[in-house]
């Protein structure tokens, strides 16, 4: 039955399929050989059902404020600030590109925006130093990944709804292992810029300084409003959605007037196309999760894998392989509706946070938007760099190692993410 499932999706994608007919194709062929009695109604009130969820009203929203932010002039304002502060010290505009999209992902929690909006702008600067152009889009296609971590995280919302994991507690978690890769990513920047002899930029005076973070204030109350509005139980993080896309709003249009009314209906457009793709998925997702669920399949794969004595450390490192391999190949919200019902059974049987477990995924989605042959970061730099396939991820593996090591350090002390959440929430 597995073989069937796994095989059929394995041809379509291989054949040009969209995600969308694998993940409905295979669960209606193994009812058809291994379930005769099975009505298929059922499937339909399953895929339905997978998009009823309230929380996932928040996706729409934080995508189209994700697309407002994008077209205006919030990027542009945030790397002023970030380099003005970072440009100068060694590797300063390595880590600069580093920190400007962490910061944007807070604000956006969208890495293809994040690759757009930074890597556009700070990657004629790189070349300018002398930065190899595989390092630096290599550095901007992983760095872009923080965005997953820093709340608001689509990826985390999925999790979320999936798992019936409380989201305002995910997006709190996941803060700390986002610092973590950017730390990480920002020492091997210092290093990396050393071993290419990069020349370093004049020290900024403290009066343009501040002047940059004038400016940068009002970007950087994205995070603060939804962080703090969470953490304060002032709002939901459904409520934060709103709060944000009414922000970017007032931000755009009336604050620095970039943007004009009738830019919002191109803006509004490009946002259901991507709404639509996502709910498709995560339709089809909640169907094939609960028909492995209804096979009884977790039964069948872990008990041999965990052994006699199973332990949180053994499942937390299957958790993690599994889900570094199926986001090397699939999109990271389908990795999530297939391989989130067959663990979470035993989560709760072994006593692991979900929180935890949703921090770890959400960081192997991370990995997952930037490890070939599929990493949809990878053909988002494509197209935008206009660079071949090769030269794009042949600086990626060091950043990989990166990833990995913070995953480790995650597994290994669990209060990097669950620090600030058991301060906010316990």
């Amino acid at each position: 039955m597995l073989l069937v499932m796994l095989g059929s999706m394995l041809l379509l994608l291989v054949l040009g399929f969209p995600m969308m007919v694998p993940l409905i194709v295979a669960p209606l062929l193994v009812i058809h050989f291994y379930l005769p009695a099975f009505d298929p109604g059922m499937l339909v009130q399953q895929i339905l059902g997978g998009i009823r969820p309230l929380a996932l009203i928040a996706v729409p929203m934080f995508i189209f404020a994700a697309d407002i932010i994008t077209t205006g002039q919030v990027a542009r304002r945030l790397i002023d600030f970030v380099m003005d502060f970072l440009g100068h010290i060694r590797g300063g505009l390595a880590i600069t590109t580093t920190a400007a999209c962490t910061f944007f992902g807070a604000v956006s929690g969208s890495c293809q925006a994040t690759v757009v909006a930074i890597g556009e702008t700070m990657r004629p600067f790189m070349l300018e130093d002398g930065y190899d152009d595989s390092f630096n889009m290599a550095l901007i296609i992983n760095a872009a990944g923080i965005a997953l971590l820093i709340p608001p995280s689509i990826s985390m919302i999925i999790y979320g709804v999936v798992t019936g994991s409380s989201v305002g507690e995910l997006f709190i978690a996941g803060v700390g292992p986002g610092l973590l890769v950017f730390l990480l990513f920002s020492i091997y920047c210092y290093f990396a810029s050393r071993k290419m002899n990069i020349k370093l930029r004049e020290r900024v005076s403290w009066k343009e300084r501040l002047n940059s973070l004038k400016k940068a204030l009002i970007p950087l109350g994205f995070p603060l409003i939804i962080l703090g509005g969470i953490y304060t139980g002032i709002f939901s993080p459904t409520e934060a959605a709103a709060v944000s896309v009414l922000y970017a709003v007032l931000v755009e249009t009336l604050v620095y007037r970039h943007l004009k009314i009738k830019d919002y209906y191109r803006i509004a457009l490009s946002t259901g196309i991507v709404t639509a793709v996502v709910f498709i998925l995560v339709a089809m997702g909640a169907a094939f999760s609960w028909l492995i669920a209804f096979t009884r399949i977790p039964d069948l794969i872990l008990p041999p894998l965990l052994g006699e004595h199973p332990t949180a450390f053994k499942l937390l490192i299957i958790i993690t392989i599994s889900y570094f391999v199926a986001c090397m190949f699939v999109d990271s919200i389908v990795a999530i509706m297939m391989l989130s019902p067959i663990f979470a059974p035993w989560v709760a049987r072994l006593g692991i946070d979900p929180i935890l477990v949703g921090v770890i995924v959400t960081m192997q989605a991370a990995i997952g938007a930037v490890t070939p042959p599929f990493g949809c970061n990878i053909f988002t730099a494509m197209a935008v760099f206009k660079r071949p396939y090769i030269e794009v991820i042949r600086k990626i593996p060091p950043f990989l190692i990166l990833y990995i090591l913070a995953t480790l350090l995650v597994i290994l002390f669990p209060d990097i993410a669950l620090y600030l959440r058991d301060l906010a929430f316990r």
